[in-house]
């Protein structure tokens, strides 16, 4: 009710979702892979599966998977340290094996890794030149994750690598499937790798609580380069009595990852498909703005922060580079907002929002599908008191009939 402009979007957004579940392809596998998708990734489902053509959107759909596969062995802190590292390293070997599965994970990723079989025909089923990707890129993936399982983030270098590893080398694999779909020009690897690192680094910071919690054991990315300022352990940033040295450490993190935005917009600026664009650029704009709502936020340490929803379904709507500059210059202002001079990174976070702004201002007077921070207008409050009345109206004649 406060934000009735954001109806109509939450109306498409819940269209565009019941859409994606019903296009689910008729080959048994396709199929198995497009539910997955569907049920580990709501928002990437959507943008996945508008992605065009089909070669391309079955591609970015079975190497999702693969990573996530990867991912799940990864995340799972039962597995024997003995066990994992085998299976990360041959992971890449493995998908070219339907005979292969291994039960780990939980609900939906323990079911996605006891029916790998299925992404591993879907696999196979494409073309070489999308399997040489995903291979060369789980490959990559494994081994980098091999290497950080017993091994500390410690420095700044540290915890780029590690993005790098899990993030980056997606950065690299999606613009290299997107190449070789004959649709887009090749993008440098260090902008590639900027779109995954970023992305990371805002997971990583979001999800501080539910790492530090993890059992049995806690996963700390942090680093303590950055840490170790602020805190003796990194779990001790969690406690209330650290809370002003806890959102200091929050603000640094938050400062770092800012400096891989403009290397986003410089990558997406060179995208020619429209639903390539839509496909980069809904997580990158979802993550410019859960920055903004972390920047300064205790809650990080207390629960989990996120962006309302209905300010995600005006995302979803991101159909140009005019929405990306849009969205990129309002989220950036409303960091700026928060921004405390007393804080001690204070002019390096300012620094970086500039730069962000500089490369959007020449582009805001171009037309915006939405904008994040649209007044409430008259237009907004008509359509919810209309689509009330439907709604009565249907549920009416639903009890009448």
């Amino acid at each position: 009710m406060k934000h009735p402009d954001e109806v109509p979007a939450l109306v498409m957004l819940k269209i565009a979702a019941m859409r994606a579940k019903r296009a689910i392809p008729k080959d048994e596998n396709l199929a198995f892979c497009y539910k997955m998708l569907n049920r580990v990734s709501r928002s990437f489902s959507i943008v996945i599966q508008q992605l065009k053509p089909a070669p391309l959107r079955d591609a970015v759909c079975v190497f999702y998977l693969v990573l996530r596969g990867l991912d799940t062995v990864e995340d799972d802190m039962s597995i024997p340290i003995d066990i994992k590292l085998p299976i990360l390293k041959e992971f890449h070997k493995h998908i070219y094996d339907p005979s292969w599965k291994f039960s780990c994970g939980e609900k939906d990723y323990k079911e996605l890794m006891n029916k790998f079989h299925f992404v591993s025909n879907a696999f196979l089923a494409l073309d070489k030149g999308y399997q040489s990707v995903i291979a060369e890129m789980t490959d990559r993936m494994g081994a980098g994750m091999s290497k950080f399982i017993e091994a500390e983030v410690i420095t700044v270098e540290d915890y780029n690598e590690y993005c790098h590893y899990v993030a980056g080398i997606v950065g690299l694999g999606l613009s290299r499937l997107m190449h070789a779909s004959g649709l887009e020009g090749f993008q440098p690897d260090n902008l590639s790798n900027s779109m995954g690192l970023f992305l990371q680094k805002v997971n990583i910071i979001r999800d501080y609580l539910e790492d530090i919690n993890e059992i049995p054991a806690p996963r700390m990315f942090w680093p303590r380069e950055i840490w170790g300022k602020y805190a003796t352990r990194l779990e001790d940033l969690k406690h209330p009595d650290n809370s002003e040295n806890a959102v200091k450490c929050l603000n640094a993190m938050i400062t770092d990852a800012l400096s891989h935005a403009k290397d986003c917009l410089q990558y997406m600026e060179a995208i020619r498909a429209e639903s390539n664009l839509r496909f980069c650029a809904i997580p990158q704009i979802m993550a410019i703005g859960t920055l903004a709502e972390c920047y300064n936020n205790i809650q990080v340490f207390r629960g989990v922060v996120k962006i309302r929803r209905g300010l995600t379904a005006k995302i979803m709507q991101t159909m140009t580079m005019g929405d990306v500059y849009g969205a990129f210059f309002d989220f950036s202002k409303m960091l700026a907002d928060k921004i405390d001079d007393r804080d001690e990174l204070a002019a390096d976070t300012r620094q970086h929002i500039e730069d962000i702004q500089e490369a959007c201002e020449s582009h805001l007077l171009e037309t915006r599908v939405y904008s994040i921070n649209q007044e409430t207008g008259l237009e907004y409050l008509m359509f919810l008191v209309i689509f009330l009345l439907l709604c009565f109206m249907a549920y009416m004649l639903y009890h009448h009939w």
